[in-house]
């Protein structure tokens, strides 16, 4: 039998209301960009979040129809990738909400899925404090990806669920209450045009991939690049996978691109409540927490194993990760 979100007994009471305006809004996005150019302008430059990354306007719309909806619900503090600060919404409200309204919004004239990342913490006296916190403190993580299919997945902490929208009943109704990522995939994701600037363990460990089934690891392996963190999430918990986005030498990338308390802390949720893991490349994501708000951090995620064998490189000496193709010590034996 099919069971609409509200109606789960995998939705903890108390987040209901939180949980249900996610989703009626979200709803609301799918229709807006279902619509494309059929509608208003969506994928338009207006401006820089605080991040400094250029907001399109649909980044702003969707922040303005979650801020509204939230206000109604048991939200304290409202932390948004598009607000430089964090915003007051209900004193003596009991929660604090974390979102990257539109994740991906380069991809929005292309046509290709988008999301929306959030994060659900219990509320400090502090806004700040509220947030800057070990990402093991959340109560929930999750997203919902905007594609040809729409979907929620969400944690609490007992497994990774999925939600798919009914287009006929606009409702989201459960699918998989027990997501589970594949240990077998060979594929790999990762930006490979910034390669000149990664670190030697990740070229290192990227070189041992591309080599194929003449290198180190003797198979073959394909790379996948969205540009999009719900979209690469959403295919590695399907069917397995490892996604990386490391710190680089370029200036500001020393601690990569993704935001902590936006992005990587749900989505490392997600991830681990799914048997995965989800690293900066060398500690769990879960046990770190921000020192700013709009703080980023290194991000490695997906199948446990390859994951852990992305750790493994940074323990390597320095001599074999700095040689294409050597015999690690990884490797022998």
């Amino acid at each position: 039998m099919q069971t609409n979100i509200l109606e789960s007994e995998l939705i903890p009471a108390e987040l209901r209301g939180i949980m249900n305006a996610v989703c009626t809004v979200s709803i609301e996005v799918a229709d807006i960009i279902a619509k494309g150019p059929l509608g208003q302008s969506l994928g338009h430059a207006v401006g820089e979040n605080a991040g400094g990354d250029g907001q399109k306007a649909l980044d702003v719309i969707a922040d303005d129809m979650f801020e509204a909806a939230l206000r109604r619900e048991d939200i304290k503090y409202y932390a948004s990738e598009e607000q430089d600060v964090v915003l007051s919404l209900n004193e003596g409200a009991k929660y604090a909400l974390a979102i990257d309204p539109l994740d991906g919004s380069s991809n929005i004239d292309v046509n290709v899925s988008i999301g929306t990342i959030f994060s659900i913490f219990e509320a400090k006296d502090g806004a700040d404090e509220s947030f800057l916190r070990p990402a093991s403190e959340q109560l929930a993580g999750g997203y919902v990806i905007f594609g040809p299919q729409v979907a929620l997945v969400v944690t609490f902490g007992k497994g990774t669920i999925m939600f798919h929208l009914d287009p006929d009943t606009k409702q989201f109704v459960l699918v998989n209450e027990a997501m589970n990522i594949p240990e077998t995939s060979r594929e790999f994701a990762i930006n490979s045009s910034n390669y000149r600037h990664w670190p030697k363990p990740v070229r290192a460990y990227i070189d041992d991939l591309v080599a194929g089934s003449s290198g180190p690891r003797d198979e073959d392996f394909n790379m996948r690049w969205v540009a999009s963190l719900v979209a690469e999430t959403h295919r590695i918990l399907s069917r397995g996978g490892v996604f990386l986005y490391p710190g680089d030498a370029r200036d500001g990338y020393a601690q990569g691109r993704l935001r902590m308390v936006y992005e990587c802390a749900p989505i490392a949720f997600l991830i681990e409540q799914a048997n995965g893991r989800a690293t900066d490349g060398s500690d769990p994501i879960l046990g770190n927490a921000a020192k700013e708000l709009h703080g980023r951090t290194p991000f490695i995620f997906g199948s446990s194993k390859k994951v852990d064998r992305v750790a493994m490189y940074y323990d390597l000496p320095e001599g074999e990760v700095s040689a294409l193709f050597g015999s690690r010590g990884l490797f022998r034996g």
